[in-house]
């Protein structure tokens, strides 16, 4: 009797652990598919036709072969775009000519506004290997959804608006394969070596 008592206890307890391995392989599973679908996409599974501020159409294949820096932004930003862009000025400087191997892009989110003549105007402010990027609005949501980011359109008084942007800046090594964010007022001491990983 105790025998029996004794083997229907460790069957039980072998199934409460199996049960919670299960469990745990499950949960891992689930975090790894919310992981996969916020994840940018790779660049080769990227699709969209954009326009840079010389006039030249681009689209995520050009930019394979190269390590790839992205931000989301627009000319009319009050403060978060500036700052970004001089961060990344200044970034681009202390890493030298290693630097002049990557693409660096601005993708516009105001695409109203934001004209490839409007867009040169305001990034020869900047460092000169930033390039800008507009275009119509559906391929800019193409776009922002490759990337997982996000923008939208606030309206102000008086008819004029501003814009809600995802603010961190992307990086892709050469492959095209994701590789790190660069959050919004990221210290450079952590910045730069992120960097310099996407241009090994």
């Amino acid at each position: 009797m105790r025998s029996a008592t004794l083997l229907r206890g460790s069957a039980m307890a072998a199934a409460a652990v199996l049960f919670m391995l299960a469990l745990g392989w499950w949960q891992n599973q689930d975090r790894d598919q919310q992981a996969a679908s916020v994840l940018p996409l790779p660049i080769d599974r990227m699709s969209f036709s954009l326009t840079d501020q010389s006039g030249n159409t681009v689209q995520p294949e050009d930019w394979l072969g190269r390590p790839t820096m992205v931000f989301f932004g627009f000319t009319w930003c009050p403060d978060i775009c500036p700052t970004t862009l001089s961060d990344i000025s200044n970034w681009l400087d202390e890493i030298g000519p290693d630097a002049d191997r990557m693409n660096t892009v601005l993708i516009s989110v105001d695409p109203e506004r934001d004209t490839p003549e409007v867009l040169g105007d305001y990034l020869s402010n900047f460092d000169p290997r930033i390039n800008g990027l507009t275009g119509p609005l559906p391929q800019i949501e193409q776009a922002v959804a490759g990337f997982r980011a996000s923008f939208r359109k606030v309206p102000r008084d008086g008819g004029d608006y501003t814009m809600d942007h995802t603010a961190g800046v992307f990086l892709f090594d050469a492959d095209g394969r994701f590789v790190s964010i660069i959050d919004y007022h990221e210290d450079s001491r952590y910045a730069v070596p992120k960097i310099r990983r996407a241009l090994e």
